[in-house]
């Protein structure tokens, strides 16, 4: 958890906390989509998290796509930006947030995807193979990928 969380959640226990998120569609040559499993969920997602102060949303997306892929990505644009009632998720533990997404895209990157504790399964999927257990707070962001929605969107 992330300081800034983290000392807001002392303040407010578990009741809405607004966040900032930050996502990566990263295609690879072949256009695939890269997904990951995160540890703890059934479902697939990309890779992401929330935004550390003083960071920039560009700074917090290869950070973290670093964090939980082992990809450097060297090139990102803008896929869209996010927000309304689907920000909105109540984990297990009894805390709420609203979350601004800002998503973006690359298919430059360097490295090789590694696993960690935060991802379960890492894997680059075609548009014809896509699971059907995406994570529905990310639905959105990968329907309009898949659709070959024009960049940039703000929904």
């Amino acid at each position: 958890m992330n300081d800034y969380i983290k000392t807001m959640r002392e303040m407010i226990g578990n009741k809405i906390l607004l966040t900032v998120g930050c996502g990566a569609i990263i295609e690879d040559q072949q256009g695939r989509i890269l997904l990951q499993e995160r540890v703890g969920q059934d479902m697939w997602g990309i890779p992401g998290g929330i935004m550390e102060i003083g960071e920039t949303f560009e700074e917090t997306v290869k950070r973290e796509v670093f964090e939980e892929t082992n990809l450097t990505i060297t090139e990102v644009s803008l896929f869209g930006i996010y927000s309304g009632k689907k920000g909105f998720a109540s984990y297990p533990n009894g805390d709420k947030v609203y979350s601004i997404q800002i998503i973006f895209q690359s298919r430059n990157y360097e490295g090789s995807l590694k696993q960690n504790i935060e991802s379960k399964q890492l894997r680059f999927f075609s548009k014809e193979e896509l699971p059907t257990n995406i994570n529905s707070h990310q639905a959105p962001f990968i329907i309009d990928w898949l659709n070959n929605v024009p960049i940039p969107v703000v929904k």
